[in-house]
């Protein structure tokens, strides 16, 4: 049970460092929540600076694999086995509950794109590279990172399951579709601006 906390609280607040938000704070003096979408993550991060957007989605999926890695070696020290895919699952699931709702900036996060792939990339790498796939197609096809999230999020636990790919513990499929349900849940204003036709195209200037 401790090492089980641990694993909860350490991944929340590695979840929670809001690096797209400091680096924006740090390089340009701005507060990036101010402007375009007001989120914290790469997409908004890179109207400000490309740069710098690919350096927050970088570190954002960092913090969601150091998640995971902490989850594995805390539940190897309690002598769980070698793959212990239900605590690594917690380990994701709290991983990205951090970015969504960071202490640090009054529970008022980023989305959990980078966060989820990163902890993923160690739990079910051959689904979470299908997903980017899936992701890079809907870009190139369609020009919307939120459509392209979307696809990319909702087709992940059914890449988990088809490619038996959580250890044969339904909890860990459990964890895995509530990491995508919340990162889904993110996307709600997204949703709306794509169906009302108003959602900013990739490579548009407009704010």
């Amino acid at each position: 049970m401790p090492r089980l906390l641990l694993i909860i609280a350490g991944s929340y607040l590695l979840g929670s460092i809001p690096f797209g938000y400091v680096l924006v704070r740090i390089v340009r003096g701005e507060d990036v929540r101010l402007t375009g979408s007001g989120n914290i993550g790469a997409t908004n991060v890179s109207r400000k600076s490309p740069a710098l957007g690919v350096l927050t989605f970088f570190l954002d999926a960092l913090k969601g694999s150091a998640s995971v890695a902490l989850a594995y070696f805390l539940s190897g020290l309690a002598g769980l086995g070698p793959t212990p895919y239900r605590l690594m699952a917690v380990g994701a699931l709290c991983a990205i509950v951090g970015h969504v709702f960071p202490v640090w900036l009054r529970f008022r996060g980023g989305k959990g794109v980078a966060t989820g792939l990163g902890s993923f990339l160690l739990i079910a790498p051959t689904a979470a590279l299908a997903a980017a796939a899936i992701f890079a197609i809907v870009v190139l096809a369609f020009r919307f990172v939120s459509l392209a999230s979307i696809f990319a999020v909702a087709a992940f636990p059914w890449l988990v399951w088809l490619l038996h790919l959580y250890g044969g513990d339904w909890l860990v499929l459990l964890f895995v579709a509530l990491c995508s349900a919340l990162i889904l849940g993110k996307h709600h204003e997204n949703i709306r601006r794509l169906v009302a036709g108003t959602e900013h195209r990739f490579g548009s200037t407009k704010q």
